[in-house]
């Protein structure tokens, strides 16, 4: 009964030392930025969106998991001037034939898988949750002590983005809008 006791007792001290090595990071939302850039057959378009909230957890050094919420309202086109097509693209963008950003403000990132890929570099896998639709997503991500960063291309037309694509659309021409879009994301936490 002894030796019982002393064996809980153990596995009690290794599963609290295991769960507190468990650290929680969160995005400092200020100082991280996710620069997008969407192309059509003419050109491309480029701006940012900011991140609403989110955190990344590790043990010890190594990441295994994280969460993010991007606020939808906040998407900026930063390639045309004000007065010169600006607003427009802008209002487009949040309109219900693209991020609907009235009904869906905010976008979300749950990491679901993470695995080793070098040192300081992992493949995650998640689910992104844009316009209440969660398809998967996969991505490399590499860390510093205080920072993260990675490049996500996303088909767009998973998540009822429809509009220009030539995917669903036939004559458009020189109006056809790529279905992928790329997100540059730098975090600091």
């Amino acid at each position: 009964m002894k030796n019982f006791k002393s064996i809980a007792l153990a596995l009690v001290v290794v599963l609290s030392t295991l769960s507190v090595t468990a650290q929680t990071k969160k995005i400092n939302t200020a100082g991280s930025t996710i620069n997008w850039t969407g192309k059509k057959v003419t050109g491309q378009h480029e701006g940012t969106i900011n991140i609403k909230d989110g955190a990344l957890v590790f043990k010890g050094k190594k990441l295994v998991g994280g969460t993010f919420n991007v606020n939808m309202n906040s998407i900026v086109v930063t390639d045309l001037k004000a007065g010169q097509g600006k607003e427009k693209l802008e209002g487009h963008l949040k309109a219900d034939d693209f991020f609907g950003t009235d009904k869906f403000a905010t976008a979300t990132l749950v990491f679901k898988k993470v695995v080793t890929k070098a040192p300081n570099l992992y493949t995650v896998s998640g689910d992104l949750t844009i316009k209440g639709i969660t398809k998967p997503v996969t991505f490399d991500l590499a860390t510093t002590a205080n920072t993260a960063t990675t490049n996500v291309v996303i088909d767009r037309t998973k998540y009822d983005i429809k509009y220009g694509s030539g995917s669903f659309f036939d004559s458009l021409g020189d109006k056809a809008i790529n279905d992928d879009f790329t997100l540059a994301v730098a975090l600091k936490f």
